[in-house]
């Protein structure tokens, strides 16, 4: 844990109890602060009672004292509407943060501070975790002390305190970004933007923006990496690679590049100096499959090669990462039946990139839809032997679908899932993939997509244990 020591003697308001709100209920006291803290679940106001938070409604926290609001990413900072503790803190002259700008102070602002430990960040609207994942794999494999965490695995305050090999290896959502003005990567990576989160940001040039602050952000001494292959990525590629700011390190998949990173067929290329030299045969990375991992796996090269400078390094550690959880992750098989965890595709691009990867799909989708629904996922349609629809979304999804795929709906993941299993082990396909990539957010029905993908992860282990073998 990172001790929130710059809050040390202050009052300070935590709104969210879920896990990075729990995170920095436990710095700030551990740093000396006096925390108010609330949530609408009760057992996340006990446990912040527990911790020594005092737990009230926020309307009857002490604001002419309160020296700042960490609040929760899922809280609305602007779209569709400001949360009412948004108005109250903005009224009472109380700066609005989060955990990870918390954590930015803790580190410090100044990457040219004698100790301060070197910081990645990633962002963007897909990728980003696999890219994340990786670049730790990367530099543990090189021997440093890879601190992962962010929108990832452990909330930010949770991860250790500095150390002399120390690298922070943080994911982060737009949500984040938007809360922390004064985080400063080291290096920072843009995986691509496509359109996500609108309701939160209001248009997608809106969204968009708030991606591109963290590269602003980005130490004058640092690197920013890009990729390139949609337009709004490219477009601020453009304007970072004539801004005078930290070097921009273009990355593409499919175009070979003057400068840069880039991938053509299959194979990841270093053109960052006179002449591009191959690095590695991605086919040697069996669990980076498909054209979006490999862009995944060339921004990983590009945000790594400052700090473990042996390519061949690199290339060795790329081919031996084990994969992601919740991303595209085998989970079992019965018989010829093959089941994929790919809870964390939460929007239609996502999902279309694992729909590309399998060519007999039984398909498990829904949720809380995004904006544009699965319409753009048409071209993948034919690869759906059948669609097993669940949540909110299904009736939606079972619109879409009609007359080009094959589609029935349940009301929970359990029940899609055990149909699922039978209508794949019946089916004449030798390869049947059973494949979770909802398109869609959790929150209907889970926590969070982690644990929908824990949750399908768990029936499949039942399913293995006592297969369905007839319809009930």
């Amino acid at each position: 844990m990172i001790a929130a020591r710059s809050f040390a003697g202050t009052d300070v308001g935590v709104f969210g109890l879920a896990r990075s709100g729990m995170a920095a209920v436990r710095a700030l006291k551990a740093g000396g602060a006096t925390v108010h803290a609330f949530d609408d679940k009760e057992d996340a106001r006990r446990e912040a009672a527990g911790l020594g938070a005092i737990v009230a409604p926020f309307a009857q926290w002490p604001w002419d004292k309160l020296k700042s609001l960490i609040l929760s990413p899922g809280v609305p900072l602007t779209h569709p509407q400001p949360h009412a503790i948004v108005a109250r803190a903005q009224d009472a002259g109380v700066e609005i943060i989060g955990d990870v700008e918390v954590f930015a102070r803790e580190i410090g602002a100044d990457p040219a501070v004698p100790g301060r430990s070197p910081l990645i960040a990633i962002t963007g609207t897909n990728g980003k975790s696999t890219t994340t994942a990786l670049i730790g794999h990367i530099l543990s494999a090189a021997g440093f002390d890879a601190q992962v965490g962010g929108n990832i695995g452990h909330a930010v305050l949770d991860l250790d305190p500095p150390a002399p090999k120390t690298i922070y290896v943080l994911e982060l959502s737009s949500y984040q970004i938007d809360l922390s003005p004064g985080i400063v990567p080291d290096v920072s990576v843009l995986t691509n933007i496509t359109p996500d989160h609108i309701d939160r940001h209001g248009t997608l040039e809106n969204y968009a923006a708030i991606k591109a602050r963290l590269l602003k952000q980005t130490s004058k001494s640092g690197q920013i990496v890009i990729g390139v292959d949609d337009p709004q990525s490219s477009a601020i590629f453009t304007r970072h690679a004539s801004n005078g700011g930290p070097p921009a390190v273009p990355v593409s998949v499919g175009k070979v590049l003057g400068r840069g990173v880039f991938v053509v067929d299959g194979t990841l290329y270093d053109g960052q100096g006179q002449r591009a030299a191959k690095v590695m045969d991605l086919a040697n990375a069996p669990h980076l499959p498909g054209t979006h991992n490999w862009q995944n796996a060339a921004l990983a090269y590009a945000a790594t090669k400052p700090f473990v400078k042996d390519g061949h390094a690199i290339a060795r550690a790329i081919a031996d990462f084990p994969g992601l959880s919740h991303r595209m992750e085998d989970v079992g098989r019965i018989g010829k039946v093959r089941f994929v965890n790919d809870t964390k595709a939460t929007n239609a691009d996502a999902a279309a990139r694992a729909l590309a990867c399998y060519p007999d799909i039984f398909w498990l989708a829904g949720g809380k839809a995004k904006e544009g629904g699965i319409e753009s996922l048409a071209p993948f349609f034919p690869r759906i032997r059948k669609a097993f629809l669940f949540g909110a979304a299904a009736d939606a999804f079972a619109a879409t679908l009609t007359g080009k795929a094959e589609f029935e709906i349940f009301d929970t993941l359990d029940a899609a899932t055990r149909a699922a299993a039978l209508a794949a082990a019946q089916s004449t396909f030798s390869a049947p993939v059973v494949l979770l990539s909802p398109a869609c957010a959790s929150f209907d029905q889970f926590r969070d997509f982690e644990h929908r993908g824990d949750v399908f992860r768990a029936l499949v282990a039942a399913l293995i244990a006592h297969p369905v073998r007839e319809a009930s």
